[in-house]
């Protein structure tokens, strides 16, 4: 990776980003803006905050679950659906969906930046998300909630997509790189989230462990490096870290420690041009730091979310819920998202909900019944809603340039 500021005279910011001290993200071929925005379902980030952060010369990134609800002609279809064919005609209009997302993000980029689709690999319909996305010709596919080991058995057809893991350890990293090895590909980039800062599903076997010392970025950035160099990859595939961090500062932070970019969440989600609905983005802008609550999602992983009264009134029921799980016959919505369902299934100690239909209340701005997940830290407008043009001046402009 280059060690000096090179010129970006062809990418957007170009006058912003010479003066910001920061290094271009290499990755795929590609010259880009060392900003990534992390995909976020239900809904949140769609085509129109991905293909505007691509627009601007960063990472923009759909988040693959459940796009049908941005499509009335598709929640119509699939609205009331019962017996066994239900979970296959919802599948299927995600996938339209997901297809219907990728070329409207792609025409509002303008030809700028680099598009992914995240996948969670804790779907049932992963598979046939990468498949499709890859299909659709997205630039990179990223995958976290999982190891994804199969990925490049998915992708063998499509050699110059960028396959991207999420991971929050150096053991990961390892493991990870030893098994993609035997299918002769490697990641284009590894994405090191921190579960002690990040929102959403976090990448610990528990809650208590969300704060252990080898995620600090610190020490996990080196020592991944490190597996890098032994594998002779340091060169050629460049670290992005994400959870907890908000300026440009921050990155120029991680950029020394040897990361190539850094990828922001929340920060993204209480943007003008996020897909959810207004009242999604006061409550995360509006949230401090007491506001926000650990607990095991249904997927059985730890999660950071706003203490809604929806989730206060889980809580303070969890232990019975959990004492009172059992496998149910089928899923109360037809849909069967996840591949293993702490409800569906009955798995005593995971979470007791749909988080379908949780998350979708939450895009839609239902603050009595949504599940609004959060990463920590302070944003960078505090609690107003700015554009994403503004987040990136903001990322792009060293602090004392504003003093």
């Amino acid at each position: 990776m280059p060690s000096t500021v090179e010129p970006a005279t062809d990418l957007p910011h170009a006058e912003s980003f010479a003066r910001s001290g920061l290094k271009l993200l290499h990755l795929a071929g590609r010259r880009l803006l060392p900003i990534v925005q992390g995909g976020m379902g239900v809904g949140v980030s769609a085509h129109r905050l991905a293909g505007t952060v691509a627009q601007q010369g960063g990472v923009g990134t759909i988040s693959s679950v459940d796009l049908r609800r941005h499509h009335p002609d598709l929640m119509d279809a699939t609205r009331g659906l019962h017996g066994e064919a239900a979970k296959a005609r919802i599948d299927a209009a995600n996938v339209e969906a997901l297809g219907r997302e990728i070329r409207a993000a792609r025409a509002l980029s303008g030809g700028h930046g680099m598009l992914a689709v995240n996948v969670m690999r804790a779907i049932s319909a992963y598979a046939s998300h990468v498949k499709t996305a890859l299909e659709c010709g997205i630039d990179a596919v990223v995958v976290g909630a999982g190891l994804p080991l199969d990925l490049p058995d998915l992708a063998r057809e499509h050699p110059k997509a960028a396959l991207i893991p999420i991971l929050s350890d150096a053991r990961g990293v390892h493991l990870l790189l030893r098994k993609w090895e035997r299918k002769q590909r490697m990641p284009d980039a590894i994405v090191l989230e921190h579960p002690g800062w990040a929102g959403g599903h976090l990448g610990a076997a528990r809650i208590e462990d969300t704060h252990d010392a080898r995620f600090e970025f610190e020490r996990v950035v080196p020592e991944t490096l490190d597996v890098l160099h032994r594998a002779g990859l340091a060169d050629t595939v460049p670290l992005i870290v994400a959870g907890g961090l908000r300026s440009n500062e921050d990155i120029r932070r991680m950029q020394a420690l040897g990361a190539s970019a850094v990828q922001f969440g929340t920060a993204f989600a209480v943007t003008e041009e996020c897909d959810a609905d207004d009242t999604f983005k006061r409550v995360l802008a509006g949230a401090s730091e007491d506001d926000l609550v650990e607990f095991t999602s249904v997927a059985g992983l730890p999660a950071r979310a706003v203490r809604t009264p929806w989730l206060q009134k889980y809580l303070s029921l969890i232990e019975r819920t959990q004492a009172a799980a059992h496998p149910k016959s089928r899923c109360a919505k037809h849909f069967d998202c996840l591949a293993q369902c702490g409800l569906r299934d009955g798995l005593k100690g995971w979470g007791q909900f749909c988080i379908d239909h949780q998350l979708a209340a939450a895009m839609r701005g239902d603050v009595r019944t949504g599940l609004f997940f959060r990463g920590r830290g302070t944003l960078p407008f505090g609690n107003q809603i700015r554009s994403v043009r503004a987040l990136f001046d903001h990322l792009l402009t060293p602090v004392c340039a504003t003093a």
